[in-house]
């Protein structure tokens, strides 16, 4: 035999060898397999896609003796969801019953006399008037309720949402889009772009769904720490709805049904100069995406145009914002220069729009645990918020208007 024909054979029996002996690839390498691509082929894989991987041909297996079905065995049932522990509220401090219902009589028949001699409707104002006394007995006698995140929707929808609706309506001209795909009920969690420099962002978007959703969804918002470290806001923050942005606890309101709102930039976002607006900033380590494949609840991708030019942030005055414990100290066109009018919002067009939902429950609780995964949805997640901010910047016809 010829060396030649010698080598040949050799080659041929290393060929046949490779196809009958599983490889073994080590995990790094499939992470990076996975992982790596560009986005026409992150499209495609089986890990976004809807068709699922080609199985893998089925093994011969030795025949088993069928096993007599236990009479005790019974199909599994779901598991409901649990839900938040109800507070009742405490009783206020403040006038008894017989007193506020003096003040009520009062002040509607100073509302009614104002009315008739300007020539004003009375019957709207006495509504308010009304509504404002019942709020008023309901905290004296402690008829409300709160959660065990301190969420107080009395409190919200006659105190919270009324001084936010100014800004909402008049001032910002707030526009709506997609409200159609944030679900009737049932949890989800609504991502979002943070700018402004003051988030008040995160604040119209709560009144954004609550008021143009048919079932007035309540959004709860996850805030940083320096939110409920301040005395007076982080309890109003509270009552409105928000709690702190922390991974048991967005997953202990999915879990609940609730609707959760997070905005991965913090203060990267809301701090960046006005040169930068609109561009998104990093998105961390894409844990609200693990949180959510841990619920298997639907990410909804939201995008805000308007917010960048309430405060353009010009400049930052980092030593006195260090010496306040500060992330930052902002210099506007009006602030400092203006002192406390400098702290009033330029009136921009906000337009809102809620993106198609995004299913994580295909992927099941595991895939939270894969980076590959968590990197490539967070990437997805982003990129959809700034195309469509693209979108929305070129629908709006000027900054005001």
């Amino acid at each position: 035999m010829t060396p030649t024909a010698d080598n040949s054979r050799r080659s041929k029996d290393q060929a046949k060898a490779a196809s009958t002996t599983p490889g073994r690839r080590s995990s790094v390498a499939a992470g990076a397999a996975r992982a790596a691509g560009e986005r026409a082929r992150r499209h495609t894989t089986p890990l976004l896609a809807a068709a699922p991987p080609a199985p893998e041909p089925p093994r011969a297996a030795k025949p088993r003796k069928p096993e007599k079905a236990s009479p005790a065995a019974t199909p599994p049932r779901e598991t409901p969801r649990p839900q938040l522990q109800v507070i009742q509220g405490e009783r206020g401090e403040g006038p008894d019953l017989a007193a506020l219902e003096e003040l009520a009589e009062a002040v509607a028949g100073a509302v009614r006399w104002v009315s008739d001699r300007l020539g004003l409707p009375t019957e709207q104002a006495q509504t308010k008037v009304a509504e404002t006394l019942a709020f008023l007995r309901r905290r004296v006698t402690g008829d409300f309720t709160v959660d065990e995140f301190g969420y107080d929707p009395d409190y919200a929808e006659h105190v919270l949402y009324p001084l936010l609706r100014p800004l909402y309506r008049t001032w910002f001209r707030t526009e709506v889009l997609g409200i159609d795909n944030i679900p009737a009920t049932g949890a989800a969690l609504i991502v979002g772009n943070h700018s402004g420099t003051v988030a008040i962002d995160s604040l119209m978007t709560q009144l954004a769904i609550h008021d143009t959703h048919p079932q007035q969804r309540a959004l709860r918002a996850l805030g940083a720490d320096l939110v409920f470290a301040t005395p007076f806001l982080g309890d109003v923050a509270r009552k409105g709805g928000s709690t702190l942005a922390a991974n048991a606890d967005a997953e202990r309101l999915l879990n609940s049904g609730e609707l959760v709102g997070v905005w991965p930039e913090g203060f990267k976002g809301v701090g960046k100069p006005f040169r930068d607006r609109y561009r998104l900033q990093r998105f961390g380590r894409g844990g609200f995406v693990a949180t959510a494949l841990r619920a298997g609840v639907p990410i909804i991708p939201c995008a805000t145009v308007g917010a960048e030019e309430t405060y353009p942030m010009l400049g930052n005055l980092a030593p006195a914002a260090r010496s306040l414990g500060l992330p930052y100290l902002p210099i506007t066109p009006t602030f400092p220069w203006l002192g406390p009018l400098g702290m009033v919002p330029l009136p921009s067009k906000w337009l809102i729009e809620f993106g198609p939902p995004i299913d994580t429950s295909a992927l099941g609780p595991a895939a939270a645990d894969d980076p590959a995964v968590v990197f490539d949805l967070t990437d997805r997640v982003r990129e959809t918020i700034q195309q469509t901010l693209y979108s929305l910047l070129m629908q709006r016809r000027s900054v005001f208007w």
